[in-house]
């Protein structure tokens, strides 16, 4: 299991039809295929229903199918994650026994936002999660949970039994380091702009939202950091840094999704609470898709 976690793998968007009236609904088509799209470009794997994929205001039954039909397309060729944390325990257990039903390969379990656990809660709530068998991958991101765990804390949240890797999205790479001494749990970048150099020091891959829009370039810095052609890799991550800096001018995933409709892969729309982005300068995408 240790070496699925690695390389770069795609928290995926998730598209919507009639998004202006209150009866919206996901485009499975273009779900489809988008998560076709991520096959073709040789990502190591997918992750539905994560932040990217709008994870606050996607329901459970939408859940099951965009679990569904990622299942459908790897055909078991890769993992496929599902988003499966909440700010609610029970809510979280639930989430996590039915993605273990449907057969994804690992949850990724979001740290609680907005009530702020201590770290005894943090840990009895893993803890539950990870009594229903499910591999997990924890989810540190200060930005969205408005907790910015020590290293130490989140490195015993690692170690918790069934935890098989971390997402980590502080963006700072000391903290990064700090973590990889206190823990052997693979530990992917949780932000595009820091996996690199995330490598450098001991990282395992990415779970990537440009990836959603030039995934054979993405995974091709991977391939080259991994035949150890580092100024190669590094050049071709200098030439997505502009897209990915763009990419999280805003909240993610609103110009991730006015890019791929720039590209006629999916309709622009979020859903509310989050709106419409303008799409991008057409240099950015010039070459990499």
């Amino acid at each position: 299991m240790p070496g699925v976690w690695q390389g770069v793998h795609t928290a995926i968007v998730t598209p919507f039809r009639d998004t202006a009236s209150s009866s919206s609904v996901v485009d499975e088509p273009a779900f489809r295929a988008l998560v076709a799209r991520q096959i073709r470009g040789g990502v190591q794997g997918v992750v539905v229903a994560g932040t990217t994929g709008e994870s606050p205001t996607v329901d459970a039954h939408e859940r099951e199918v965009l679990l569904r039909i990622a299942l459908e397309e790897a055909g078991g060729g890769m993992p496929i994650t599902m988003g499966v944390g909440t700010n609610d325990t029970r809510s979280t257990v639930a989430n996590t026994e039915r993605a273990r039903e449907l057969g994804a390969a690992a949850g990724l379990l979001v740290l609680p936002y907005y009530n702020k656990p201590t770290p005894e809660g943090l840990r009895a709530h893993v803890r539950a999660t990870a009594a229903v068998g499910l591999p997990l991958v924890v989810y540190h991101v200060p930005g969205r949970t408005a907790q910015r765990l020590s290293p130490e804390l989140l490195a015993s949240l690692c170690d918790i039994d069934n935890v098989v890797a971390c997402k980590e999205a502080t963006g700072d790479i000391q903290f990064g380091q700090d973590l990889m001494l206190l823990t052997k749990k693979p530990v992917l970048s949780g932000d595009d702009f820091t996996w690199l150099p995330l490598l450098s020091v001991g990282g395992t891959g990415v779970i990537s939202v440009v990836s959603n829009i030039a995934p054979a370039a993405t995974v091709a810095v991977w391939k080259a950091w991994k035949a150890r052609e580092v100024l190669d890799a590094a050049a071709r991550h200098r030439r997505l840094y502009p897209l990915i800096r763009w990419l999280f001018s805003q909240t993610s995933p609103v110009p991730c999704k006015a890019a791929l409709a720039s590209l006629g892969l999916c309709a622009p729309d979020c859903r509310l609470p989050l709106s419409t982005g303008q799409a991008p300068p057409p240099e950015l995408l010039a070459g990499l898709t």
